[in-house]
């Protein structure tokens, strides 16, 4: 797959970034390189190979799924500049 300059100009417009006209070639040839490289990848014999999370084989800790009511509200604010009622006070930004 190449990228020509109109799709770097769609992606950038996508992207909301301002690409120059004079940067269009640049990011071509970078984003062909990109694309090179995911096509070497999909080259790569995974038969037989596991999809894995980590490098390391782990086992992932469960905790009860259990639902609380929190009732600590008041260790919440304790740290708070101002607060009142168990609620973070704030300065007015909007008028």
């Amino acid at each position: 797959m190449s990228v020509d300059a109109k799709t770097v100009k769609r992606i950038a417009s996508l992207a909301r970034i301002r690409i120059e006209e004079d940067e269009v070639a640049a990011y071509q040839g970078e984003l062909n390189a990109i694309l090179g490289f995911i096509e070497q990848l999909g080259e790569v014999d995974v038969e037989g190979v596991e999809p894995m999370t980590s490098v390391m084989p782990m086992t992932l800790r469960l905790r009860e799924d259990v639902i609380t009511d929190g009732d600590y509200a008041d260790r919440v604010v304790v740290n708070a500049p101002l607060s009142e009622d168990n609620f973070f006070m704030v300065p007015k930004v909007i008028e």
